[in-house]
């Protein structure tokens, strides 16, 4: 009888260990998408994504059955802090994205979860995430032609590029609107793998890297160094994920069938998010946020043990370490990256525009009006505000005013009140 259960509880815990590879598999495309754009290392973020994902759990008392990794909000702010500030002193201004969750978390805590609607609505937030994808669309653009991110230079012929990256594209729109099954919750993945395969007979790929790669090896960690002007161009970024996180939150427990803002709370959920991006950027990781891919996942799969996501962190952790993944992965041709960008910036921008209809405000209203058209036209644009040591511009700036604006402008008590 013993024996019995013995076996019965080690094909369980068999089942499982399969079941979490399967979702690091569905997470995989968009998860080392983020550092590849970005200039991170995918091994680190593949650590980070692990990591986060068990400290998570931890804090949330392995009731939630979710698994974080890359976050597409901050793409534009990594891309430029990387180019301005290197990687160690982006990683500062991401440890204080993460801190900034935290603050939030803890006023949750205090004053419950209306206070983030009131301070953060969907007329700030709607803008400040159409500007993130808006913004990236030249990085797109340029890519998908064969060039680098800031267009500064041709690394592979344009036809050639655009025969790669067109092609990429069209099989990520295709898997995505008829794909069934796993595939249909791969998408990125699958563009991916094609881009890569077409790829080859123009002959960008070089496996040299590969060759010479380590099997195991040591993730290349960065560790972040003090810049203020980092943490204030970053944490304002912060604004629309953590709001994002709330309905990440909501859609698993209608899949589940139960009420995660209550059990755990919404307090422990999004201190988890938080914790877990300063863990990551103390590592040279990209942010982590909720992945709504794994989240499809456990609705086509009915797996809705927590402890699944456990094997899919310790599984993302055991890759980290191998060190050919990571030359692998950074053998992907950039035409391949600019079809899959051109899709998915635009996705970011549909984001928060739909985020604006979904509050069904009239957007005309003067308002609305000032507060939208000012998020958009500073970041967009690039406005920049500088007093001394202190500098502020793009997506931050932006951010800031959009929120300052919510708070001043004369109308917001009046509409509260209906």
């Amino acid at each position: 009888m013993e024996t019995q259960q013995y076996d019965s509880d080690y094909n369980l815990r068999a089942r499982d260990i399969i079941l979490g590879a399967q979702m690091l598999f569905v997470a995989l495309g968009a998860l080392v998408l983020v550092p590849l754009l970005t200039g991170l290392n995918p091994n680190v973020a593949l650590f980070t994504a692990g990591a986060g994902t068990l400290l998570f759990q931890i804090i949330t008392k392995g009731k939630v059955p979710i698994f974080l990794a890359s976050s597409f909000a901050f793409i534009a702010p990594i891309i430029y802090g990387v180019q301005t500030w290197g990687i160690a002193g982006t990683m500062c201004g991401l440890l204080a994205a993460g801190l900034f969750y935290v603050l939030l978390s803890i006023l949750i805590y205090y004053q419950g979860s209306e206070i983030l609607h009131r301070l953060l609505p969907p007329i700030v937030t709607g803008p400040v995430i159409m500007v993130i994808g808006l913004i990236l669309a030249p990085v797109a653009v340029f890519m998908a032609t064969g060039m680098t991110g800031d267009g500064s230079a041709q690394l592979v012929p344009r036809s050639t590029a655009l025969i790669v990256s067109l092609f990429s594209l069209g099989v990520t729109l295709a898997v995505s609107m008829l794909g069934k099954g796993v595939f249909k919750l791969i998408p990125i993945l699958c563009g991916i793998i094609a881009g890569y395969l077409i790829s080859i007979p123009f002959g960008l790929i070089n496996m040299a890297p590969v060759k010479e790669a380590a099997w195991f090896a040591i993730p290349s960690f960065t560790y972040p160094e003090w810049n203020l002007e980092a943490i204030l161009f970053i944490v304002p970024v912060a604004i629309a994920p953590a709001i994002e996180h709330f309905g990440d939150i909501l859609a698993i427990g209608s899949v589940t069938n139960k009420d995660y803002l209550k059990d755990p709370g919404i307090h422990l959920t999004l201190l988890g998010d938080g914790l877990a991006t300063s863990l990551a950027a103390m590592f040279g990781g990209p942010p982590n946020t909720t992945y709504s891919e794994v989240t499809g996942a456990v609705t086509l799969t009915k797996t809705f043990n927590p402890a699944i996501m456990t094997w899919a962190a310790i599984s993302a952790i055991a890759l980290a370490f191998i060190g050919k993944v990571g030359a692998m992965l950074q053998t992907i041709p950039s035409p391949v990256m600019g079809g899959i960008m051109l899709l998915l910036f635009g996705a970011i921008t549909v984001v928060g525009l739909n985020t604006l209809v979904r509050a069904q405000e009239d957007l005309t209203e003067p308002r609305n009006l000032a507060i939208i058209s000012l998020i958009l036209v500073l970041g967009i644009g690039g406005m920049s505000f500088s007093a001394g040591a202190f500098t502020v511009k793009g997506i931050g700036l932006a951010g800031i005013i959009g929120v300052i604006l919510n708070m001043i402008l004369p109308g917001r008590k009046e509409k509260n009140q209906e």
